[in-house]
């Protein structure tokens, strides 16, 4: 047995969670069964599917942190506070726009995509007496399917672009000047898209679907998959993540045996299986984020712990195991270019549980009093590397910009993943059968070099392909799109429309002020009750 331990910088990362006074509490968590995170996060901001009456809403709140409580707002909601209500039916999935932290996208039972554009002024005097809450209003509406919406996704580099999956089977991608009809159409789905996801820069679209398939797409030519294989065995909810600019893809889901699975697999060689663990036999569909540190974060629905492991020479090491006894609904992430760097903050959570929001900082434990360059790889930046016009013509290189963390600097990467199969018609690879194997233990000073995920038998796994430049399939094998022309933009209202405008924001007023009346009277008749005890 060797006596030396794996050298990695990130063996005793932690995560810690926020006091009480630093998240939200009285969060009226949707009641939806669709399988979704809940809750999304810009570098500013938070929404949550809300469970209100009426249609579909969710919140949008300011973001929280786990060092220090909100400088103006009480950690407990007030009964009543403005929500983004347009939907006509429960609202599935919200998306913040990585180019514009105040720009978010919610999709909704009713078959609309929405988009929405924050205030800052709207959260001054929350609370106060005298306070009326005042609803957001959508800045765009999209009708995106005669069916329902399950997911959005902004594009992580062509701005004011928007993927969006629904139950027609389909992923549609919008430009959001112009959303008459669909720019481009990702089909060949046979069953419920679970969920989608882009390459760092967005030049190919990874599928999960109910029919056990992991599809991937050039999304700048539209048309079917160039290159489906089959996923996980079992029927229960997979999700996909790109693991950054390794040219790997990374898939929770099930086995036939309903354990719970973790999926490795190589773009450049065909979207072969790597290596696929079994993790345990827990119902909860696993959510799986990744950040640029090389470290994949699994979080199960229903567990109250988020397991961690760094990926290094083809393999998962574990680092460690956040462990709480709260049971988690939702999570998402916050963009790596919003950490406290000053704190050796690597990456943050936010955990829905029961009516809270909790942030969970995990920390490099350094004492230092300069920037860590060693943990802080550059992360993506705010800037677009195209327009939504130059991504879909198929003018320009698609780039991928990035923020040094340290000075804030700019520069641009040209992705570095491996090349997307060409699209043939030849049978899928296969996936390799499930291997039920158990992580290697976290690291310490006194323990032996940990060793990579090891099965029970072993098969034989595809030479790593050589890092290199993002690119799509060759013209023989994509479907070369037109983009829709432009169509004239629309005409100012009529007076009609602006008097239907007017009642509805009228009726909207009645409905809220009745809220308040309601939630007075059931506090005085609170209040009452009490007295009555005391006589």
């Amino acid at each position: 047995m060797s006596r030396f331990v794996r050298a990695s910088k990130y063996r005793h990362v932690f995560g810690q969670a926020a006091k009480k006074d630093h998240g939200f509490e009285n969060v009226k968590v949707t009641g939806s069964a669709w399988d979704t995170n809940v809750i999304s996060a810009s570098a500013e901001y938070i929404s949550v599917n809300w469970n209100a009456s009426g249609g579909g809403a969710f919140a949008i709140l300011p973001l929280p942190s786990p060092f220090v409580p909100h400088p103006s707002l009480p950690y407990k909601l007030p009964d009543s506070l403005p929500l983004a209500r347009s939907h006509t039916a429960p609202v599935l999935d919200t998306e913040w726009s990585p180019h514009d932290d105040s720009l978010v996208a919610s999709a909704g039972e009713d078959g609309k995509v929405m988009i929405w554009k924050v205030s800052p002024d709207v959260f001054e005097g929350w609370g106060a007496e005298g306070w009326v809450p005042k609803d957001f209003d959508p800045v765009w509406r999209i009708d995106a399917s005669p069916r329902k919406v399950g997911q959005v996704l902004f594009h992580p580099t062509a701005e004011n672009v928007l993927a969006s999956a629904s139950g027609e089977h389909l992923v549609k991608l919008w430009d959001l000047a112009r959303t008459e009809d669909p720019q481009l159409v990702l089909s060949g789905h046979t069953d419920t898209i679970q969920s989608i996801a882009f390459s760092p820069t967005g030049t190919l679209l990874a599928t999960t679907c109910r029919d056990r398939k992991l599809r991937l797409f050039d999304s700048r030519a539209g048309g079917d998959a160039v290159r489906a294989v089959d996923g996980h065995g079992g029927i229960k909810g997979t999700r996909v993540m790109w693991m950054g600019d390794l040219g790997k893809i990374a898939t929770t889901g099930f086995s036939k045996m309903s354990e719970r699975q973790v999926g490795i697999w190589d773009v450049g060689q065909g979207l072969a299986n790597e290596k696929t663990t079994a993790l345990d036999q827990s119902a909860g569909v696993v959510m799986p984020f990744w950040s640029d540190n090389n470290i994949l974060f699994l979080a199960g629905k229903g567990d109250g712990n988020i397991r961690y492991y760094e990926y290094e020479s083809s393999s998962l090491y574990a680092l460690s195991e956040y462990k709480s006894s709260d049971p988690q609904r939702g999570m998402c992430f916050l963009p790596r270019r919003a950490l406290n760097i000053s704190e050796c903050e690597i990456a943050r959570a936010y955990k829905v549980h029961g009516s809270s929001i909790e942030p969970i900082a995990f920390i490099v434990p350094r004492k230092a009093d300069s920037f860590q360059s060693d943990i802080y790889p550059p992360a993506p930046a705010k800037e677009p590397s195209l327009t939504a016009g130059e991504y879909f013509s198929g003018r320009g290189e698609v780039t991928r910009k990035l923020v040094n963390l340290d000075t804030g600097k700019t520069v641009t990467s040209s992705g570095g993943a491996s090349p997307a199969p060409t699209k043939t018609a030849s049978a899928p690879v296969p996936a390799p059968a499930s291997i039920a194997v158990s992580f290697s233990q976290p690291a310490s000073a006194s323990t032996p070099t940990a060793p990579p995920m090891s099965a029970s038998r072993s098969y034989s796994q595809p030479e790593p392909s050589p890092v290199r430049k993002e690119t799509t399939p060759p013209p023989l094998a994509r479907k070369e799109s037109t983009p829709a022309p432009a169509k004239s933009a629309s005409p100012v209202d009529d007076p009609e429309n602006v008097q239907l405008k007017a009642e509805l924001r009228e009726a909207r007023e009645k409905i809220r002020n009745l809220e308040l009346q309601l939630e007075a009277t059931k506090a005085n008749a609170k209040r009452a009750a009490e007295a009555l005890l005391n006589v």
